[in-house]
């Protein structure tokens, strides 16, 4: 199998465990999952951080696989019988509409620290009065992602 073959395997894998079970995987997890070793599979993550597909911890362990965020986070997402953790309140929409299903989405606003609380449909979520602002600008979110 080509490098690409086995990433997009890798890939797919992370994806599955997280809509499953809305926690991280392990690269024990997915190593099984694809039927590869571990080794290969910590090859296959750093390929798919150098392609913005993956965020990475400093061990190798997948931090985030946007929009899903594998550390608990103040973004909480529940669909269903499962919570989900995001990484900022726009992957929080981004979580239902990856999910293709209906979601509460919980967050907070920063500047008031006031909980924001919306119902996320399959067509997304109801109008709002609500901004989103990013202190960083977009083309440059990945250069320190969780800090974004």
């Amino acid at each position: 199998m080509s490098d690409a073959s086995f990433d997009l395997a890798v890939r797919m894998a992370v994806y599955r465990r997280f809509a499953a079970t809305g926690e991280r995987p392990s690269p024990e997890e997915i190593a099984a999952a694809v039927g590869g070793d571990v080794a290969t599979v910590l090859q296959a993550f750093r390929r798919l951080r150098r392609q913005r597909v993956l965020w990475l911890e400093t061990d190798g362990t997948i931090r985030m696989a946007p929009p899903f965020s594998g550390v608990p986070t103040q973004h909480v997402v529940e669909a269903g019988d499962v919570r989900y953790f995001a990484n900022c309140a726009w992957d929080a929409l981004g979580i239902p509409a990856a999910l293709g299903r209906p979601a509460v989405v919980r967050s907070r606003c920063e500047q008031s620290r006031d909980e924001l609380v919306r119902e996320v449909g399959t067509e997304g979520p109801e109008p709002s009065s609500w901004l989103f602002h990013c202190l960083v600008p977009a083309a440059h979110w990945w250069d320190d992602l969780p800090f974004t």
